[in-house]
């Protein structure tokens, strides 16, 4: 029974280790000297990067690509902007992401930001099960630099997904990436890792964020938090020390193990599940955390979802299945939900009070 799987594995990398494997950059910093690694057409190849920092593009569809001269510390707080949109759980579906965007006017038909002081929230998991997870990160990586240039912002808070890969937990990456690391020879997560620019990128994301009234983080925050006082500096720091920690090493340290276990902000699912947070659970959150609403990915559903009377947001509406994606829009006081046809309906608030959800009877 276990040589079925294995030999399931090997042939889908024979399939994807073909010469119409095309894939990259993988940027890894050698000291003085920076290289942009590629797989074009299955085969390796490794160029320099200029001092300019701008990338050639030997293959593939990423355009335009230049580098941060510094990778800062994401914030933990941001004021409320004139408006902000946020979606989840890309998981390795850039084209879904991109089509998303366009039809909401978020990015122009180039793929380049448009959305002038707009704010975009990722709320966590563009790694694994899909098969473009690195455009994806690009993707996000060069419209967070061109948000900027505009007076906007895009902002990736940090997914479970991300914490798996970055420790070495790779069972959920998809077979193109099993050939790449092979041919590139390294594993999947030393492609992100601290010597790399995305890996150095990553981990100095935040994994909670708080924009004006809003706070977004991917997977919930427990109502044991609201037992004292909530500092999202601290949280986000925490992560940033134990990213890519083990089990074994996180028992050592009960507090980041708790943060990074199921009850942690990239697992909790107590929104949505039983036993379900009460709506005074909820509230006491959003009192400790002074903000009006909480926005979070990680467990999907066929739509956005608004529940606790429009205190939590659902955003993972099922991107990761490549067919369908939506997008969560705050303006004027008003939040829409924005499908890829281009159209926009107004979210209602919902009747939710914690109990059994439909489908959970």
């Amino acid at each position: 029974m276990r040589l079925a799987p294995l030999l399931l594995s090997l042939a889908c990398l024979v399939t994807w280790a073909d010469d119409s494997l095309n894939d990259g950059p993988y940027v890894i910093h050698q000291g003085q000297t920076i290289e942009a690694a590629w797989v074009c057409q299955g085969q390796v190849q490794r160029l320099p990067v200029q001092s300019d920092r701008k990338l050639a593009i030997p293959c593939g569809e990423l355009k335009g690509l230049a580098l941060n001269r510094s990778n800062p510390v994401a914030p933990d707080i941001q004021p409320q902007p004139q408006r902000w949109a946020a979606l989840s759980d890309i998981h390795g579906q850039a084209g879904i992401f991109q089509t998303l965007l366009k039809a909401q006017g978020v990015i122009d038909g180039m793929g380049n930001w448009a959305w002038g002081k707009g704010v975009l929230v990722i709320a966590g998991d563009i790694f694994d099960r899909g098969p473009t997870v690195n455009e994806a990160l690009w993707q996000v990586y060069q419209l967070e630099q061109q948000a900027r240039a505009a007076g906007g912002a895009v902002h990736f808070v940090l997914g479970n997904h991300e914490a798996m890969v970055l420790r070495g937990d790779l069972r959920y990456i998809h077979p193109r990436y099993q050939a790449v690391a092979q041919l590139l020879g390294r594993s999947y997560d030393q492609l992100y890792g601290r010597d790399t620019e995305l890996g150095q990128w990553l981990r100095n994301r935040a994994t909670v964020l708080k924009l004006g009234d809003t706070v977004f983080l991917h997977g919930g925050l427990h109502p044991e938090l609201a037992q004292a006082a909530i500092d999202l500096k601290h949280i986000n720091q925490r992560f940033r020390e134990r990213l890519g920690a083990s089990k074994a090493e996180l028992a050592q340290d009960p507090e980041a193990s708790y943060l990074m276990g199921s009850k942690g902000p990239l697992w909790y699912r107590g929104y949505f599940l039983p036993e379900r947070a009460t709506l005074a659970d909820v509230d006491a959150l959003l009192d400790r955390l002074g903000a009006r609403r909480i926005v979070v990915g990680h467990t999907t559903q066929r739509e956005l979802v608004s529940l606790y009377g429009g205190r939590v947001i659902g955003v993972d509406a099922g991107i990761k299945d490549g067919e369908r994606g939506e997008l969560l829009l705050w303006q004027d006081g008003k939040l829409w939900r924005g499908t890829m046809d281009g159209r926009r309906s107004e979210l209602a608030a919902g009747e939710d009070s914690g109990g059994v959800l439909p489908g959970q009877e």
